[in-house]
């Protein structure tokens, strides 16, 4: 499997195929054979493998940390906790994925961040457009449990061509991102730059599709990862990839919900 995600782009333990090799153990009495066969099958846990509850579990740590400093920040509304959080976010966010850390004080610390950011943007959307925050979260959970739910059904698969047409649509993105950033700097467009009337709608439609498109990767990623048989602490990785892309998801969300109300 070769991998588009950047979260896993660096990562070999993700992209590994078969088992690993043992020396030749010891021969073994025909009573241990045959309490070796009545024994019950080795689980993820008992061999140390990651498994998906692990990813569940890792990805439900993360929510705990995020969630109720992003309600903190929320009520605080302090534009410092926004924009320190933001910076702290896409600093260990890089950290994380340049060097595929799998530790969990970085990752949750990441998982801090984010919640400070969350809150705090949350909040300035809120009192533009009351009821923003209520309906992009809803939102957010809607897409991924349909993106999960097809993902599962098997009618949408990470084959080698999706994830390609992902990566290019993901760098172009980003391209765009940055040169509305310019515009905005100068003053450029309206409140989210380039990104107003029926083209900003567009743009925005495109930007969630193409997290819902990042779900599945991130799905495939923590499967594969459970059939290669790779390490536990890798789950943590995965929880962080899933982590990433949702809470760009509920940005995107509102921004494009911002846009649609438009006053």
């Amino acid at each position: 499997m070769e991998s588009r995600n950047p979260v896993f782009n660096n990562s070999k333990a993700f992209s590994q195929k078969g088992y690993a090799s043992f020396n030749e153990a010891p021969t073994a009495t025909a009573g241990q054979l045959e309490d070796m066969y009545a024994a019950p099958a080795a689980t993820g846990v008992d061999t140390g493998r990651m498994t998906i509850d692990d990813v569940v579990v890792k990805t439900g740590l993360m929510f705990a940390v995020l969630l109720p400093l992003a309600a903190a920040a929320y009520f605080l509304n302090n534009p410092v906790l926004t924009f320190g959080g933001a910076i702290a976010g896409l600093v260990l966010g890089l950290v994380v994925s340049f060097k595929q850390s799998t530790n969990p004080a970085l990752i949750l610390s990441y998982a801090a961040a984010e919640g400070l950011f969350v809150g705090g943007i949350s909040r300035v959307f809120e009192d533009r457009w009351p009821g923003i925050v209520a309906t992009a979260v809803v939102a957010t959970m809607c897409v991924f449990a349909v993106t999960l739910a097809a993902y599962k059904s098997g009618k949408v698969r990470a084959t080698p061509k999706f994830r390609r047409t992902v990566l290019i649509a993901m760098g172009g993105y980003l391209v765009f991102c940055l040169v509305n950033l310019v515009v905005m700097l100068f003053g450029g467009g309206g409140d989210f730059g380039l990104r107003s009337g029926p083209f900003g709608i567009a743009i925005s439609l495109f930007a969630v599709g193409l997290a819902a498109a990042m779900l599945i990767l991130d799905f495939d990623f923590a499967e594969q990862g459970v059939k290669n048989g790779i390490p536990e602490r890798y789950s943590w990785l995965a929880a962080f990839g899933l982590v990433v892309t949702l809470v760009w998801l509920y940005i995107e969300m509102l921004r494009l919900i911002a846009i649609l109300r438009g006053d």
